[in-house]
């Protein structure tokens, strides 16, 4: 009898034992939480953990993986994902979160011990004729005093206008600025050939959306094309000119979609600095500067952007095969990453050629993206006023 009852005393002094040890660890947890946030909310504010760190943390966690979490709470959330969607594995998702190295991706790995192999580390949403990751854009960002110094450069011949084909829409719907206004090219600045030293005041990328302009306006698109020199404003204020262009013309832009309401396209118009031999192509013996879209993808609503972007790459690509080479997504840690997108959904930042091309390809090329965006815009067009239609 005695041998029966010791073990029940036992068990019942670690069973209340157990209570014990549940009930002080419950207190400790709930005292710690209270310590650790009066802790974080007292440090000085450069040491705090902010919402864009927390975005750096989850970006490379797929979008897919978030919507499976959330379809365990609501089913109906599987209807968005993937058909082909595979489980989530909690572990990978957890790897990636604690390492910030995607296992589908060994270039998240290498960017960190290969110098200056973060440039591959971008996503090309839509690889164009002959597009790549060691093809993709390269922006130049020299010294503001480089950028504004007085150069010999040959204008380029005036182009004969065409009549518009139908009457321009009454108000300016296209808005077209250059946020980096003095980038030039090669071919028209005889005293150098660094692309790095590709800069004018006068003979430089806005001519290509002045040229836009009047391209559009022949299929009847009216378009307002800024004329702010943005270097003048980064030296007027002492800011720096790779860090700060965006946040200059990011205030220009504000301005013209706040006094004009029926601006719906902003496009931000670029010289690549790659070579002639990746913007340059021939088609039905005429030569033409080529296009690449960039989306910004610290946008959080770059999707919508991507949109638009995408359906001119195939529009383009059908009717003129590899003059765009694609849609690329750039963004991360030491690029501005938004690009002024956040601005419109209909904002994109586009790619006109390179260095070497000459003022003749581009404007070639500009005619055919103004006779694209054209068929895109009284297409999209014509879906509104149906759809205003059907809801009188």
């Amino acid at each position: 009898m005695n041998n029966i009852r010791k073990p029940a005393k036992s068990t019942r002094f670690f069973s209340r034992h157990k209570k014990l040890a549940w009930i002080s660890t419950f207190i400790t947890l709930f005292f710690s939480m209270f310590i650790i946030i009066g802790m974080l909310t007292s440090v000085d504010p450069g040491y705090r953990v902010t919402s864009n760190t927390v975005k750096k943390w989850t970006s490379n966690i797929s979008e897919v993986h978030y919507l499976s979490l959330m379809m365990m709470e609501n089913r109906l959330f599987s209807r968005v994902l993937p058909e082909d969607n595979p489980p989530i594995d909690l572990w990978k998702v957890a790897f990636e979160l604690s390492t910030n190295v995607r296992m589908h991706d060994v270039r998240s790995l290498l960017g960190r011990e290969l110098p200056g192999f973060e440039m591959y580390d971008r996503q090309i949403l839509i690889a164009g004729e002959g597009t790549d990751y060691t093809n993709l854009t390269m922006e130049s960002t020299p010294p503001l005093d480089i950028v504004l110094e007085e150069r010999e450069a040959t204008p380029p011949e005036d182009k004969q206008e065409e009549e518009p084909e139908k009457s321009v829409t009454e108000t300016d719907v296209v808005y077209l600025y250059n946020t980096h206004n003095r980038e030039s090219f090669l071919p028209h600045l005889p005293e150098t050939d660094d692309p790095n030293g590709a800069f004018h005041h006068e003979v430089n990328i806005t001519r290509v959306s002045e040229q836009m302009a009047k391209d559009l306006a022949k299929h009847g698109i009216g378009a307002k094309v800024d004329q702010t020199d943005i270097g003048e404003i980064l030296n007027e204020r002492d800011w720096d000119y790779s860090a700060d262009s965006y946040r200059a013309s990011k205030e220009v832009v504000e301005a013209a979609l706040t006094e004009n309401k029926e601006l719906n396209y902003v496009f931000d118009i670029h010289r690549d600095s790659v070579g002639g031999d990746i913007t340059t192509i021939d088609i039905d013996d005429k030569t033409y500067a080529k296009i690449m879209f960039v989306i910004g993808g610290d946008n959080p609503e770059f999707e919508k952007n991507y949109a638009l972007a995408k359906k001119l790459h195939e529009l383009m690509d059908e009717k003129y095969p590899g003059l765009s080479r694609g849609v690329e997504k750039y963004g991360g840690a030491g690029r501005n990453g938004v690009y002024n997108q956040d601005l419109s959904e209909n904002a994109l930042t586009l790619e006109f050629g390179g260095v070497d091309n000459s003022f003749e390809e581009l404007y070639n090329t500009s005619e055919v993206f103004a006779e694209i965006f054209s068929e895109y815009y009284w297409d999209a067009e014509k879906v509104s006023g149906s759809e205003e239609g059907e809801d009188e």
